[in-house]
């Protein structure tokens, strides 16, 4: 793990090395005053040189000016060391998330990642500064008080030194213990993101459901839990920090009781047991650093910790040989495939199996069936947004699987009921995903969506905010944007899922004109929820989950007087003149 955490320091090591270089002689220069004072008290002082008390002094003041200089290249560089590290490991948890399989984020929260990509890194870059600086001073300074307390004197230094191994072995007992709170502190943390991410997200939803007080119960709920979490981590802080304090102070009083004892026995003369005692201070200083870093520490552990869960989950990659499928034609075929959403049959049942389905090039398939038939799940596996677990799904003949995702996704949009703008303007929305396309490419995408003259009426065009998801548009706005996006892209195999289901009739009218527009010399699969939006598809299919109950043109269907009819009856809209 400290290998794999290092890697992180190599861009920038001239700044960390500049770092360690100047907390070295920041450590060094706090030995001096030791050294002066007994200089003073055993030399300066019984020979009355004035001019040598005047020279240390000076001495002393250029030593603590320096020592200003040098704490200041650390604050500032150090810490600049300790965002582009926070900085690289952001880019790179990040990229990472973003090739996750979609199967990842059904079982995580909005929040809990936010969580890992922001508190957990800034934890992770006070610790790459402050960390190895600071555990480089304390060596430093541990070292260098070590050598002079044994010049001083070496039988008062082992007395000293008997103490440490009890401050070790304390450390280790405690250590175990305290990550495990720390780390437990985190995942809490995480909690109280999602919670408050959730809340946010559905703020219209609760304040028409007037839940105030539930939406308080449950960020309370997750707030105690942290409160738990910290309590048992700050008792662990505590025990650590008063443990440490015990053993420095226990130092103390044996320098004074055995170095007392020499001093009246004559084994040390007065200027050697006051810089001692100085000494004792400067070596007994990084102990207590040390102390006041470990929280810092632990900290930054527990989140590394979890930064590394992330960094090894396997990403959504391709199979090894998979080929650019280039422009595909359209046709679509499920062979006998079976899906679940939960890698483990106990846990979840089938909601595909054993289907079998064949749609024809520029054929548009009409999905119908009750909720939780599968129709939805259906369209997600063609773009291999989840793996199946037995069968094979073919597009001109070929498994999707031997494709790469991206060349599989180039050939594939979607268009569905629930619409997410990104955050940004008309015109970087309905470019996205096609990031270089010219101006005159968005506008003809934007009036084939029948889009762009509601655009022209807004203030600044184009360049207008959309808000947080769209927040500023209409639902029909928002959907015959993401039509121009599917527009833009112009894609082999279309899939519109419940496309119109949210919208009022006039709307439904205007977007289906522009869903019709879009679906002309196309793959299209169309999921129903107003069996009027697929009456005019050339093939239906009923899905269940038992799979496909029947299939065939609305008047078979109709003629049948199976499933489909026994939906449609009441809600169909009258049948064509053809179909009477």
């Amino acid at each position: 793990m400290i290998r794999r955490f290092l890697k992180y320091f190599k861009p920038h090591r001239t700044l960390f090395f500049i770092d360690l270089f100047c907390a070295f002689l920041v450590g060094l220069s706090d030995e001096f005053l030791p050294l002066f004072v007994r200089q003073i008290i055993n030399e300066a002082v019984p020979a009355k040189d004035l001019r040598m008390i005047t020279q240390i002094g000076i001495a002393m003041i250029c030593i603590y000016v320096i020592k200003f200089l040098l704490n200041m290249v650390i604050n500032y560089w150090g810490h600049v060391f300790g965002v582009r590290v926070q900085a690289d490991m952001r880019k790179d948890i990040f990229t990472h998330i973003e090739q996750l399989p979609i199967r990842w984020f059904d079982d995580h929260k909005t929040g809990e990642i936010m969580s890992r990509i922001t508190n957990d890194l800034q934890e992770i870059s006070e610790m790459a500064h402050h960390g190895p600086e600071n555990l480089f001073i304390c060596s430093v300074m541990l070292v260098v008080s070590g050598i002079l307390l044994f010049q001083i004197n070496s039988k008062l230094t082992w007395i000293v030194y008997l103490a440490l191994p009890l401050a070790i072995l304390f450390v280790v007992l405690v250590r175990k213990g305290q990550m495990e709170a720390f780390a437990r502190t985190r995942r809490e943390i995480g909690a109280i993101n999602g919670e408050t991410e959730n809340s946010i997200a559905g703020i219209r939803v609760s304040r028409a459901s007037n839940a105030l007080e539930e939406e308080l119960n449950k960020f309370s709920d997750a707030n105690v839990r942290y409160v738990g979490a910290r309590k048992k981590a700050y008792m662990y802080l505590a025990l650590f920090n008063g443990g440490m304090n015990f053993f420095t102070d226990l130092m103390y009083a044996i320098v004074i009781l055995f170095g007392g004892r020499m001093l009246f026995a004559g084994e040390i003369n007065a200027g050697d047991f006051t810089a001692y005692l100085l000494f004792i201070s400067m070596f007994l200083s990084p102990i207590r650093r040390f102390v006041e870093t470990y929280e810092m520490i632990a900290d930054g552990l527990s989140g590394y910790r979890r930064f590394e869960e992330i960094m090894n989950l396997p990403l959504e990659a391709d199979e090894e040989g998979a080929e650019d499928a280039g422009v595909l034609r359209g046709e679509i075929e499920f062979r006998d495939v079976s899906f679940r959403y939960t890698n483990n049959e106990e846990e979840g049942p089938m909601v595909i199996s054993h289907l079998n389905l064949l749609i024809k090039e520029k054929e548009k398939l009409g999905l119908a069936g009750p909720s939780g038939g599968g129709k939805t799940t259906l369209c997600s596996l063609l773009p291999r947004f989840y793996e199946i677990d037995e069968g094979a799904i073919l597009i001109d003949g070929m498994d999707i699987r031997h494709m790469t995702r991206a060349s599989l996704r180039r050939n594939i949009a979607m268009v569905s009921q629930d619409v997410f703008l990104f955050h940004g303007t008309i015109r970087e929305n309905i470019a996205y995903g096609n990031p270089g396309a010219k101006d005159e490419e968005i506008i003809h995408a934007a009036k084939l969506a029948e889009i762009h003259e509601d655009i022209m009426q807004m203030p600044h065009g184009y360049d207008t905010e959309v808000g947080e998801r769209g927040v500023h548009l209409s639902g029909g706005q928002r959907q015959r944007i993401s039509i121009a996006r599917a527009f833009l892209r112009n894609p082999q195999i279309l899939i519109l899922d419940e496309a119109t289901s949210a919208l009022d009739n006039v709307t439904e009218h205007l977007v289906q004109k522009s869903l019709d527009e879009l679906s002309k010399g196309r793959t299209v699969i169309t999921v129903a929820h107003r069996l009027s939006t697929i009456e005019h598809c050339d093939n239906i299919a009923v899905l269940t989950r038992n799979g496909i109950e029947e299939s065939g043109t609305l008047k078979e269907l109709l003629d049948r007087r199976g499933i489909y009819w026994q939906m449609a009856e009441g809600s169909l809209s009258k049948p064509p003149a053809d179909l009477i």
